[in-house]
């Protein structure tokens, strides 16, 4: 090559460049997806050691300082059980251990594995299954699955605080398929049967997003689902399926669409639900091989709606899933494998 034809090359190259700019520089960035995070340099500066975890879950405890459990007195001695730092009581003598009380209580674990337990499943985008968590953990696969369920029923329950509200768009949706041999559609035996909700904003973005295991599509079933997770006064947008009509008994209105087998791309009046749930096929494909939806479902479905509904501060996250989980209380295995069976 001589330096005629590299010059040419060198100004190809160059326009190539320009061009790959310039479709950059007009094509929108989704801000939410594009969030820088905590790096994981970032959180083992902060967390890297048993000192620093403890502090951090003691200020989350007691942001005011110690308080007794028993008789409410700030007065303390901070003594050491083993590894684990307790706090005494100088009024009533009460010992309070500083993971009691917390989904953390009873652990041989270091904090620092909790810690980053918590920060691999709060940063990952889909989720993260116990498999994987066991190999980033360096711990038995028991141990990973135990500690995942304890982490997901914390998210669980601080999505039981809220409600949606304004205007809702609401789909009936279905985890599994029929098994060979047996039903299909809505009669398989192999299905359970979730309410697909999100919120919308005034200038119709999506808000927060509920997903909820329920006995069937009944009248009585989604009477119950909205009375317990709408808030009155809202505005309830569904397909033609009528049992959706019974969300008008807890004082929401109610505006059915019948769809009439057209596809979602088709029905741009529900393209947030459908996004939603095309989202969430897409997070349970790609993360778990298999898990027993049948009884476990409204965790792995309300752990989606928790990192959905906390999406615009991706940074923080870690910190929230914390504060759940110190505030949550202790979910021991036999409590973990009493799960909730809504089918």
């Amino acid at each position: 090559m001589n330096v005629s034809q590299a010059h040419l090359v060198s100004l190809a190259d160059r326009r190539v460049v320009a061009i790959d700019q310039h479709k950059v520089g007009i094509m929108a960035m989704n801000r939410i997806q594009f969030q820088p995070g905590l790096s994981m340099p970032e959180f083992l500066k902060d967390y890297g050691t048993e000192a620093q975890c403890e502090q951090a879950l003691e200020a989350v405890r007691w942001p005011q300082g110690f308080a007794c459990p028993r008789c409410s007195g700030t007065a303390h001695y901070v003594v050491r059980d083993g590894v684990r730092k307790v706090f005494q009581c100088q009024s009533c003598r009460h010992q309070a251990s500083l993971i009691a009380g917390t989904v953390f209580q009873g652990t041989k674990l270091p904090l620092t594995t909790w810690f980053l337990a918590i920060y691999l499943i709060s940063q990952a985008k889909t989720g993260l299954s116990a498999l994987a968590l066991k190999r980033q953990l360096g711990v038995s696969y028991p141990t990973a699955w135990l500690m995942h369920h304890k982490l997901m029923q914390a998210m669980a329950t601080r999505e039981e605080r809220y409600v949606l509200e304004g205007k809702v768009q609401v789909d009936d949706a279905y985890l599994g398929g029929e098994r060979t041999g047996g039903k299909v559609g809505r009669g398989s035996e192999n299905k359970v049967a979730f309410v697909a909700a999100v919120s919308l904003t005034e200038d119709d973005r999506p808000l927060r997003v509920r997903l909820t295991p329920v006995p069937g599509f009944t009248l009585k079933a989604i009477s119950a689902w909205a009375k317990d997770h709408l808030a009155p006064g809202s505005a309830v947008f569904s397909d033609g399926l009528a049992c959706f009509g019974a969300v008008t008994e807890a004082n929401c209105s109610h505006q059915a669409t019948v769809i009439a087998g057209r596809k979602p791309r088709e029905v741009p009046e529900f393209r947030w639900i459908n996004t939603v749930l095309g989202n969430l096929k897409t997070s349970l494909s790609g993360c778990y091989h298999a898990f027993d939806f049948r009884k476990y479902a409204a965790r792995y479905l309300a752990a989606f709606c928790y990192r959905f509904n906390r999406r615009f501060d991706l940074k923080t996250l870690h910190q929230r899933l914390l504060i759940a989980a110190a505030t949550a209380t202790p979910q021991p295995l036999r409590q973990i494998r009493v799960a909730d069976v809504h089918c």
